[in-house]
């Protein structure tokens, strides 16, 4: 209320005095309060599910109501938010109407039920499953790289979240792109368990200890072979030109998020590291594009934290990059072999900017730029 209006008030013979104050000073103290978000986290007790929750409260995202969602046999099951803990509801049985955004992150199967329901609803869906990126109708967004890609929303009510190994290895392509053109991305990933999921970080402990212990065989589950003191060359379903479906998943999402003109050949490696995927990138760029240019673009770029010095340890791996935001780059050097070619390291927390970060993130985007409640 203005002060004209607090005066108009005051000055009515009829109208108690000291009421017309209470009146305006508390129509002002409304007036200055800022609206939050409603939103649903989709998927709580999983590894990433329970990440977005500890990343909303990282990062203050302004909310009114956070609600933890789950499958009906996870339902009462408690999970933090912050200082809070939040008992999980039954997804079945949730009303999305009224809900601004909901993380989803649950498998494919489940995200084809429950996301049309939660769009239909008016509720904005970021989903962290591969169900809606190849959409043409669905943004596929990593916020340092294709911000402008958000507007698209709308068609669907929905925005897709890209595969885990394709959102680091983006956020260090992009800067380079706009530079000097990449023609072509030759990369080979190594990928922690947990982009497996629970069931994936249990299988490599406890096939470690097993392994000092000749009576507790622990035959391979989750993957195709022994994960511990092991590498695995395959990660999701085979292709029939041989490639997997991971490997599919960067070329496709790369050329879809950065440009559709880029090649891409990839091939995924899981590897018996809890969190954290690495990744040795090879670039060739229509132009030159020297190392030096290339560290000094990369260290400004957003998402990016580059250590790279030329020494013992003078390079980040996954154990530091573990519950970190940054997208960390190291080993940049010129390729060689050919006329404009870079070599570097990229590491990240899978369970970060892999997926739950990149979740928030694009609702941070979508608040900021569309919505603009908070």
């Amino acid at each position: 209320m203005s002060k004209s209006r607090e005066r108009k008030l005051v000055c009515n013979p009829g109208f108690p005095r000291g009421l017309a104050r209470v009146i305006a000073r508390a129509s002002l103290d409304i007036m200055e309060i800022k609206v939050g978000y409603r939103i649903a986290v989709v998927g709580a007790t999983g590894n990433v599910g329970r990440e977005m929750l500890n990343i909303l409260a990282e990062r203050q995202f302004p909310t009114d109501e956070v609600v933890a969602l789950a499958s009906r046999k996870s339902q009462g099951t408690q999970v933090s938010y912050g200082d809070k803990t939040l008992k999980c509801k039954d997804l079945d049985r949730f009303d999305f109407t009224g809900f601004d955004i909901a993380l989803f992150a649950i498998g494919s199967d489940a995200t084809k039920i429950y996301a049309p329901k939660a769009a239909k609803a008016g509720c904005v869906v970021i989903d962290n499953s591969s169900l809606y990126r190849y959409d043409p109708e669905v943004p596929l967004i990593v916020p340092e790289v294709n911000p402008e890609a958000i507007v698209g929303y709308s068609k669907k009510n929905i925005i897709a979240n890209p595969n885990c190994s394709t959102a680091q290895m983006v956020v260090a392509l992009k800067p380079l792109h706009d530079r000097a053109t990449i023609k072509r991305v030759v990369v080979s990933t190594y990928q922690s368990v947990s982009g497996a999921g629970k069931a994936g970080i249990d299988e490599l402990w406890d096939q470690t200890k097993s392994i000092y212990n000749p009576t507790d065989d622990k035959p391979p589950r989750q993957f195709t072979k022994q994960i511990a003191f092991n590498v695995i060359p395959h990660i999701d379903a085979f292709m029939e030109d041989g490639t997997t479906k991971e490997e599919w998943k960067m070329v496709a999402e790369t050329k879809k998020i950065i440009d559709t003109k880029i090649k891409v050949t990839a091939t995924c490696v899981r590897v018996p590291v809890f969190v954290g995927h690495c990744e040795a990138i090879n670039i060739e760029t229509e132009e030159f594009l020297d190392e030096d240019e290339a560290r000094d673009i990369l260290r400004v770029s957003p998402g990016i934290m580059v250590v790279d010095k030329r020494e013992d340890g003078g390079y980040v791996t996954p154990i530091e990059c573990v519950g970190d935001f940054a997208t960390f780059i190291s080993r940049i050097r010129q390729d060689s072999t050919i006329d404009n070619g870079l070599n570097l390291w990229c590491v990240s927390d899978n369970l970060r900017k892999g997926a739950a970060l990149n979740a928030v993130q694009i609702a941070e985007l979508l608040g900021n730029r569309i919505l603009k409640k908070g």
